[in-house]
């Protein structure tokens, strides 16, 4: 089986300003925003946990997408159930494009903000020779002004596992206010081109087992 990794970075600071995410092993960070202080932050032993607001999108129909907070307080994941992009052969036209919008409610134990620090993104593709498809994703708390995405592009003949990880440089963290409850929206797309292709050809970022999930990875900050 093919395996193919796609590997993203949001460098530019006028998209880190408003797009949430770092490298993974961000820990010093010499500035936090309201109230939080400037020495990183071991995560709370606390539980935390994450409600889920809104959900639209093609992509993720009512009951399909299951957030779920990882065990030592590093992150959550979301996990789809028929998040599938396809095109060519004779799929119906709309097929090419999915979405899902999840609006997420972080719920943290007081004293702490965060901030997304990595995404890992996985999926499995079908994409015939000619064929090509595309991941696109950001993810920014409620009030930012945010229009840029990150892309990931896959191209055929590619059969097997597909991943991809956004990520921003450490001064560039954006945290979630302290002692607010900010909406964290969460955006992301599948698109698949059949190309000169005449095959089916698809995109998915689920799985029938239920392995393989999207992980959101936290950086944690002190509020002072």
């Amino acid at each position: 089986m093919a395996t193919q990794m796609i590997r993203g970075a949001l460098a530019a600071s006028v998209l880190a300003a408003t797009v949430l995410g770092c490298g993974p092993a961000a820990q010093a960070v010499p500035q936090a925003s309201d109230g939080a202080t400037a020495r990183a932050a071991v995560g709370p032993s606390d539980p935390i946990t994450v409600d889920v607001v809104t959900v639209n999108g093609s992509g993720c129909p009512a009951g399909t997408a299951v957030v779920r907070p990882l065990a030592d307080n590093t992150g959550f994941t979301i996990g789809y159930t028929s998040y599938v992009a396809t095109a060519g052969g004779a799929v119906a036209p709309t097929d090419f494009r999915k979405n899902c919008q999840l609006s997420l409610l972080v719920h943290v134990p007081q004293g702490f903000t965060y901030a997304i620090a990595r995404a890992d993104y996985a999926g499995t593709a079908r994409l015939a020779g000619g064929a090509s498809g595309l991941q696109r994703a950001n993810y920014y708390f409620q009030g930012s002004s945010v229009d840029t995405y990150s892309d990931h592009e896959l191209s055929g003949p590619l059969y097997g596992r597909w991943s991809a990880t956004d990520s921003t440089a450490v001064a560039d963290l954006v945290y979630a206010p302290c002692g607010v409850d900010r909406i964290l929206n969460v955006n992301t797309e599948l698109r698949v081109d059949a190309g000169t292709s005449t095959l089916t050809s698809s995109l998915r970022m689920s799985s029938t087992s239920g392995s393989v999930n999207t992980v959101y990875h936290f950086s944690w900050q002190e509020c002072s």
